[in-house]
């Protein structure tokens, strides 16, 4: 099956990624209450969620990152009509970010192939008629070792723990102080050199959302804001290391594992939406 797998990927990828079409932006805004601007979200974070769904598949050993990058880009922009976010975002090379293993973040799509036991974080972010919606989640390159597989299981209970209490009122401190609890809980550390961020009609912007913190600190978060929650877990210490000419590769310094979960946000009048939520995620 794998080999069927690969082959089918040769056959997506042989022709290189199509162009991106030209596209004018909206003024930057990260809270909305008009339903139109509303629903521009909803579908970005949909299209976003759907890029990971149709990538599953394809992510097996053999494969490479710069592969899972083709059929991604030119599926949001054939597809979906929409536009890969990190293309040229202040410099960054590829249309997805790709982040194996001690990769924490921004790791650039490349030729290696993942080998058996591996794990990837994707991070998708398309823009549809200028709104955007962002999104992550881990994967696997075959079945993970049980000690990844804990890491990857406690990241997204740090998500989903901090998205339930997403509510007006709720203050963005209660959130990362959530999360840093419940990782340190089970020995693992909170990466603090990068954080969830407002998004809407523009990539990043305000509030920003630490994934640690003092409770009853911070934002008080409002109906009509979008923001993304995406904790970074460690396996190991929480510092981090630069790597790449440009520096975009964000790395664990002691080389252990970590991982990252992402979901888009809409805040409600009495709670959250999940813009990002995927058919196979249960948030009953």
């Amino acid at each position: 099956m794998s080999n069927e797998i690969l082959n089918q990927i040769k056959e997506l990828t042989k022709n290189g990624r199509v162009d991106v079409p030209n596209w004018t932006p909206k003024t930057a805004a990260t809270r909305f209450t008009d339903i139109a601007d509303i629903e521009g979200m909803r579908t970005a974070g949909r299209l976003a969620a759907d890029v990971l769904d149709m990538l599953l598949p394809f992510v097996v050993p053999g494969v490479t990152t710069d592969q899972l990058d083709i059929i991604a880009h030119n599926h949001i922009v054939t597809e979906q009509g929409a536009i890969p976010a990190p293309l040229d975002y202040h410099g960054f090379p590829n249309s997805i970010c790709t982040s194996v293993n001690d990769v924490i973040c921004h790791g650039i799509p490349n030729t290696k192939a993942l080998k058996k036991g591996d794990a990837v974080n994707i991070d998708i972010t398309v823009i549809k008629d200028g709104y955007y919606g962002d999104t992550s989640r881990m994967f696997f390159a075959g079945e993970p070792a049980p000690h990844l597989a804990r890491l990857c299981k406690v990241t997204q209970e740090c998500l989903y723990l901090a998205i339930k209490m997403v509510k007006p009122g709720t203050r963005i401190g209660d959130l990362g102080a959530a999360i840093e609890a419940h990782a340190h809980k089970h020995h693992f550390s909170v990466v603090e050199e990068y954080c969830g961020h407002g998004l809407g009609t523009t990539f990043h912007g305000e509030p920003q959302v630490p994934h640690y913190g003092t409770s009853g600190t911070g934002t008080v978060i409002e109906e009509g804001m979008t923001f993304t929650i995406e904790p970074m877990i460690n396996a190991g210490k929480k510092q981090v290391k630069h790597a790449g000419k440009d520096g975009w590769i964000a790395k664990t310094k002691d080389g252990r594992l970590s991982a990252q979960y992402e979901h888009s946000l809409l805040v409600t009048a009495d709670g959250v939406e999940i813009l990002t939520l995927r058919a196979e995620e249960d948030f009953s």
